[in-house]
């Protein structure tokens, strides 16, 4: 193709993961008045009376300005509408690529793809579980005589960003993974690196939980560190079969830009003729009685 095909066809492609995008944020849009809101505000609704605004009669959120509300619903549904459309969005990335790639890096990319979305999954509903938890530490450090009343900005906004951070988190193991996988890290760097990976887990986990509490933080940072061990155990198991592979063809101290040592003479062939090739000629048979 050309460049200008590929261009046309990355217009194209782009223009309908846009439409699935704005399709799905618009059912996302109706979805948040029948359970998608009382889905968010959950977590909140579910803590003690003295906790939050409203007490034994409601869980009210503020909206201190006229365009308040609006704000919010469009970016509950725009986040929504990403999640519900990411299939539709992947395939399109897929198949732009696809055609670039040998037919094991597709293999690769659609359980990078797979493995990837699993691994934001479970991070954001690790998020969504321990929110409960995180909240009621947070706001019940403000004390006795203190009214707290959340607005729907703020507590929106914090619920959105603890949810990607859990789920952006948990890719980066996957990360190492997928630089092992293509030669760029090996499994004896990650060896000896493995205590600054971890420590350097629980300081990514403390700058980036959005609550900055020991709880929430370490809840990130736990999970992190197995996938990061489970990371180290694949790039093992993969660099060892690599290193089985080279033995094998002993072509792993040749150049890339020198041609492969292989013997380009003719193999003998068996002086027994075979049953299956047929009679053979008289000149054959005198010479093979000789």
């Amino acid at each position: 193709m050309t460049l200008v095909a590929h261009l046309t066809e990355l217009r194209n492609r782009v223009a309908k993961a846009l439409l699935a995008l704005l399709v799905a944020a618009a059912v996302a849009f109706w979805w948040y008045e029948h359970g998608l809101g009382d889905f968010i505000r959950a977590p909140y609704c579910g803590l003690e009376p003295e906790l939050r605004y409203g007490g034994d009669t409601d869980c009210g959120l503020l909206i201190t300005d006229v365009f308040g509300g609006v704000f919010i619903r469009l970016k509950v549904s725009l986040l929504a509408g990403a999640v519900l459309s990411a299939p539709v969005w992947l395939y399109q990335l897929w198949a732009f690529i696809t055609p670039g790639l040998k037919r094991n890096e597709k293999r690769y990319g659609i359980t990078f793809v797979l493995v990837s979305s699993t691994l934001f999954a479970l991070g954001a509903v690790l998020a969504y579980v321990s929110l409960s938890a995180g909240l009621e530490l947070l706001l019940g450090l403000a004390g006795d005589g203190v009214v707290i009343a959340l607005t729907a900005q703020d507590y929106i906004g914090f619920v959105l960003s603890l949810l990607v951070a859990f789920g952006v988190s948990f890719e980066v193991p996957l990360v190492a993974v997928a630089l092992n996988a293509v030669g760029v890290l090996s499994y004896d760097v990650l060896r000896r690196s493995r205590r600054w990976i971890f420590f350097l887990t629980i300081v990514f986990a403390a700058f980036v939980t959005p609550t900055q509490d020991p709880f929430t933080m370490l809840l990130m940072a736990g999970p992190m560190i197995v996938l990061f061990e489970l990371a180290i155990q694949v790039a093992r198991l993969v660099d060892r079969r690599r290193a089985r592979r080279d033995a094998r063809e002993h072509f792993h101290e040749v150049a890339d830009d020198e041609a492969s040592p292989l013997d380009a003479r003719p193999s003998p062939l068996d002086a027994a003729p075979s049953p299956l090739a047929g009679p053979q000629p008289a000149d054959e048979r005198t010479a093979s009685r000789g």
